[in-house]
C-alpha cells in the first residue's frame, strides 16, 4: 500500500480573506522593505515589485504578507544579492531556476526572475513597463497590471491559485489593458489565459465586455480549432500545473516530463555569479 504523502504545514494556512483595509506592518518588517528598496533604488538594479503591493495598486485588495517581492532579470539577480548581503541581509539562492531571498528576522525579500516552471520568464520589458507607486513611502516601480497577470498564470495548486486574482485585476482595471500585450506574454499558453478568462467570465458576467470581444474571438476560435483538429502527438503537460498533482503520470505512466525540460534550459542560462553563489551556498549548507 502506497504511503500517504506528506503535506506540508504552509500547505494548511487559512486562504487570506480580501479587504480593503491596509495591514498593520511590524516596524522591523517596514524598515526592511525601506531599506531595500532604497538600496536598489540608489544601485541603480532594474527591479519592479510584485506581490502584495502591486495587487493592491490594481485592484485596492490589501493582503497582509512577510515577503516583499520583487521582479528583476536573472542578469541582475548576482548584483543586487552582493549590494543586499553587503548592507547586513542573509541572502540564499532558493531556487537557481526563479528565486532567490534575502532576510533579517523573520521578515524576507523574494528576487524573482520569472516563474518555478520557467515557462514565463522576466525580461527588460516587464520592468520597463512599471507602473510608478509608493510602497511603504518609498517612490518605485509595481508590476503593471498585463505583466502581473502573466505572473498568475501558472499559479493553479492546490494549495495556492491565483485565478481570484486575475479576475480582480481585470475587474479592477475595468479591462482597460493593453490586451495585445497580455496575449504576447501567454503565447503559446493562451489556453491558460483562456482558462483565466472564464473564470472571469463566471464571477462578473455583467462586465464580460471588459475583456475586449476580439480577444474572446481569437481565444474561443483557437480553442475551437484544436478540438476540431486534436494533435495525436501532443505532449502532456500536466506538470506545468502542479508536478506533485500529475506526479502520477511522470513516475508510473511514463509521460513527458515538461517541467524538467524547461527547467533545465532556464537553468543552463543563469549568469556564472548566480551560479557561483548557488554552490557557495550548497556548500556552506
Amino acid at each position: 500500500m502506497p504511503s500517504k504523502p506528506r503535506v506540508s504545514e504552509a500547505n494548511d494556512k487559512p486562504v487570506p480573506v480580501t479587504t480593503s483595509l491596509e495591514p498593520e506592518y511590524h516596524d522591523q518588517q517596514r524598515r526592511l522593505y525601506r531599506e531595500v528598496l532604497g538600496l536598489l533604488n540608489q544601485l541603480p538594479v532594474p527591479y519592479a515589485v510584485s506581490g502584495a503591493f502591486a495587487l493592491q495598486h490594481h485592484t485596492g485588495i490589501w493582503r497582509d504578507t512577510k515577503d516583499l517581492d520583487l521582479f528583476l532579470t536573472s542578469e541582475d539577480v548576482g548584483r543586487a544579492l552582493e549590494a543586499l548581503a553587503a548592507a547586513g541581509l542573509e541572502c540564499k539562492i532558493s531556487d537557481p531556476v526563479w528565486l532567490a531571498k534575502a532576510h533579517r528576522g523573520e521578515f524576507f525579500v523574494d528576487l524573482i526572475t520569472g516563474m518555478s516552471n520557467a515557462v514565463i520568464v522576466v525580461d527588460k520589458s516587464w520592468l520597463a513597463r512599471g507602473a510608478a507607486a509608493v510602497v511603504v513611502g518609498v517612490e518605485t516601480k509595481v508590476l503593471a497590471a498585463e505583466e502581473l497577470i502573466a505572473s498568475k498564470l501558472f499559479v493553479t495548486r492546490r494549495e495556492r491559485f491565483d485565478g481570484a486574482d486575475i479576475a480582480h485585476i481585470i475587474y479592477g482595471t475595468a479591462g482597460k489593458l493593453d490586451w495585445d500585450r497580455v496575449l504576447e506574454l501567454a503565447a503559446e499558453n493562451w489556453e491558460m489565459l483562456l482558462w483565466a478568462l472564464l473564470l472571469f467570465r463566471f464571477v462578473y458576467p455583467a462586465q464580460t465586455s471588459y475583456v475586449p470581444a476580439r480577444v474572446w474571438d481569437d481565444l474561443i476560435g483557437r480553442f475551437i480549432s484544436v478540438i476540431k483538429n486534436p494533435d495525436p502527438k501532443a505532449r502532456f503537460r500536466g506538470s506545468l500545473i502542479d508536478e506533485r498533482q500529475f506526479a502520477i503520470d511522470i513516475e508510473e505512466w511514463r509521460l513527458d516530463n515538461v517541467l524538467a525540460e524547461y527547467r533545465a534550459r532556464r537553468n543552463s542560462k543563469l549568469p556564472s555569479l548566480i551560479a557561483d553563489r548557488t554552490a557557495a551556498d550548497e556548500k556552506a549548507s
